[in-house]
């Protein structure tokens, strides 16, 4: 049956860049899966709102929608239960329930103000305006008054990955030998900060620096290929 998978895009429809929309789509390369891509933008609410969501990714299957990125790999994996395995068990899926929070407040939520101050120029006038506008209310502050102090914060977060890099000591990927769904659920995070903004992350010999360039590399360069940053 097909599937469709609506991606947050600005100006460009190549440059998908949601860390949410990159979990699914590096879910779906797992399970050997491929979905067509219909572009979607912030001010674009209406068009998801008959499936029942509010942001992306929303994946349809046939008619059915499956919102929210942890929902559509928990779908994946129960109806595509005969491709690779994205939990590796009902175990697996436990303690990813986890992780999956732990990568949207500490990747995600570290990420957020190290970028977002270089997301408005890949948008159109009117998504730029209602991404300003928000997000300043949310931070209480300018967005440039947010980047003037990420040189000073990309250090704490770089410290905040020590579970990461830790771990990466001993094993090539959070799935053990070979990545899974842990992976594309941090992964995503990274693979945002690329397409959005020039400004460096990681140190090159950081071992999770060497762990997001494989999985840039994986699936035949799925994420690579994507128009980004080289950072």
């Amino acid at each position: 049956m097909t599937l469709k998978l609506y991606e947050l895009v600005g100006t460009d429809e190549a440059r998908p860049f949601s860390p949410f929309c990159w979990r699914t789509r590096m879910a779906l390369a797992h399970k050997g899966l491929t979905a067509a891509s219909i572009p979607w933008r912030f001010t674009e609410k209406a068009l998801i709102a008959p499936h029942g969501a509010e942001k992306v990714p929303v994946l349809l299957h046939g008619d059915k929608p499956v919102v929210d990125s942890w929902v559509i790999a928990n779908f994946l994996e129960d109806a595509f239960a005969d491709a690779p395995s994205l939990f590796g068990g009902e175990g697996g899926r436990a303690v990813m329930r986890m992780l999956n929070w732990w990568g949207d407040i500490a990747v995600v939520g570290g990420i957020f103000p190290l970028v977002v101050a270089d997301i408005p120029a890949h948008l159109d006038e009117r998504d730029a305006a209602y991404f300003r506008a928000s997000r300043e209310a949310r931070l209480g502050k300018p967005l440039e008054e947010v980047a003037a102090g990420r040189d000073k914060g990309v250090v704490g977060f770089r410290k905040s990955l020590d579970p990461l890099r830790l771990t990466l000591k001993t094993q090539p990927y959070l799935g053990g030998v070979a990545p899974n769904y842990a992976d594309y659920i941090v992964f995503g995070g990274f693979q945002w900060a690329r397409a959005v903004s020039p400004f460096k992350l990681l140190e090159a010999e950081d071992p999770v620096y060497a762990w997001r360039e494989k999985l840039l590399d994986a699936f035949d360069g799925l994420a690579r290929k994507s128009p980004g940053f080289a950072v």
